[in-house]
């Protein structure tokens, strides 16, 4: 693609603007790189999927824990004072005396291990935790790509916003010099006064345009603090050296093929799919009876009277089986519902796979279609420039009139802002058709950084608001 040949008209009075503008420019601008970085350490959509992945990361470990030994130890200290009020032991040769009072402590401890040994349910819960998580991963995988194409369409923003802004006000001196003619003309007798009404009604209305995109140049660039957490007060251009290419492959079928295998979203719901698949059969198996062994080993010391002794050591060995016979209705309800929540998911899915094959073949045709129309926007550029040099010499000769002049004008410039927007929706929707296709990368955003121009940057203003008004005022 060659790089577009603006008007003379149209790079003079741009250069004279941005001149003007870097006056005040701070030493260094920002490129589409370093917005990405800032963004990854500060957009809050970002953290807080990152937070909400690392807390479903413990749903494994909690699953996990039913099937592993259980280890439990208590323990237990009490003091015991025991009174035998009205009751007498014969001591041997007649004497009688009361039974004399017992105060004495009791403690010891025990501690069990449990193992399950068949548990059903417990297995398919885990199984269906490690889904989960896979499915928590896959969604805080497109989380990060969404998070770059995010920042480049922000990015874009401000460069398009940047380019109408150049192409308004250029026009406004265009069309403010073309009314300063027209006046001189009228004052001399050699043009109507409807020619000064009507050049003045396109300047003001061009005014209007101009101070629209000023303010939207502004906007723009502060949506980049809502992902960065940070301003920017000037940002590169994208070098007119971006190839504008079809996609490779140029086959959609291979694009859609691709798209659903390797769709974050689409994997992100295959696996809820399982993991609600596994949690139907962890309810299904609460019918199931459960099987546990476990060792039991205890020691109690006593300070009373005791035939046995006063410490007892115990070990205990034991096997339990718990057979479910009837919960009320618990277990089969619990399984509807896992069903119902199954066949959920399972539509899901289906949704996702048609919206994903929806979207890459229209994505896939719009980048397509964009490569076609910069080139049909280049010509265009061409074109208008002609018919305008046309149109200007036919109004020195008295064969145009002033409105010619200026609808050739306003064809000429919303033919390069359509250009620069063109390039810009290719970009941003080749973007999109390898985030479809589960492709996109950081390394397709470097390739994007690397035909950034830190030579040509993009300033922030908001100064010129002033300056329009103004403007206006004079010509009133």
């Amino acid at each position: 693609m060659q790089p577009i040949r603006k008007s003379k008209k149209f790079l003079y009075i741009a250069s004279a603007l941005m001149a003007s503008l870097m006056l005040t420019a701070p030493a260094r601008s920002d490129s589409l790189l370093e917005v990405y970085e800032t963004a990854k350490e500060n957009d809050p959509v970002l953290g807080a999927a990152a937070s909400g992945y690392q807390a479903r990361q413990e749903a494994v470990p909690q699953a996990r824990s039913a099937l592993l030994p259980n280890v439990a130890a208590s323990g237990q200290s009490a003091w015991n004072e025991r009174r035998f009020p009205g009751s007498f032991v014969d001591t041997g040769g007649g004497a009688v005396v009361p039974v004399p009072d017992d105060d004495f402590n009791n403690h010891g401890w025990q501690a069990e291990v449990r193992q399950p040994v068949f548990d059903a349910a417990s297995w398919f819960d885990y199984t269906s935790a490690k889904a989960s998580v896979t499915e928590a991963e896959r969604a805080f995988a497109s989380t990060q790509q969404q998070l770059i194409v995010r920042v480049v369409e922000a990015y874009l923003n401000v460069l398009r916003a940047q380019d109408l802004l150049e192409s308004t006000a250029a026009e406004e001196a265009a069309v403010k010099r073309q009314l300063e003619q027209v006046q001189q003309r009228f004052d001399v007798g050699l043009v109507a006064i409807t020619d000064v009404l009507e050049a003045q009604a396109v300047y003001d209305n061009t005014v209007v345009r101009r101070i629209q995109a000023d303010a939207d140049q502004d906007i723009f660039f502060e949506s980049l603090r809502t992902l960065t957490g940070r301003s920017y007060s000037q940002l590169n251009r994208i070098s007119e050296s971006l190839p504008i290419v079809d996609p490779d492959p140029q086959n959609e079928d291979e694009w859609v093929n691709t798209a659903l295998q390797s769709n974050l979203n689409i994997q992100s719901a295959q696996a809820q799919l399982l993991a609600a698949e596994r949690t139907l059969k962890a309810r299904r198996s609460g019918h199931l009876p459960t099987i546990d062994v476990s060792v039991t080993e205890s020691h109690f010391v006593t300070g009373g009277l005791n035939f046995l002794g006063d410490t007892t050591n115990q070990t205990t060995y034991a096997a339990s089986i718990n057979v479910p016979i009837y919960q009320g209705g618990l277990t089969s309800a619990r399984a509807r519902e896992a069903r119902a929540l199954a066949d959920q998911s399972r539509q899901f899915l289906l949704e996702q796979q048609l919206n994903v094959t929806r979207n890459t073949r229209s994505l896939f045709r719009a980048v397509a279609t964009d490569v076609v129309r910069v080139r049909a926007r280049l010509k265009s550029i061409r074109s208008s420039e002609s018919a305008l040099e046309a149109v200007e010499t036919g109004y020195e000769v008295g064969t145009r009139n002033i409105v010619d002049v200026l609808q050739a004008q306003q064809l000429l410039y919303r033919s390069e802002f359509d250009f620069a927007d063109s390039r810009y929706n290719y970009m941003s929707n080749f973007l999109l058709l390898k985030r479809s296709v589960g492709t996109l990368e950081e390394a397709d955003l470097m390739d994007l950084n690397a035909y950034t121009d830190a030579s040509d940057p993009v300033q922030r203003v908001n100064s010129l608001l002033n300056r329009s008004v103004d403007m206006s005022s004079e010509q009133r």
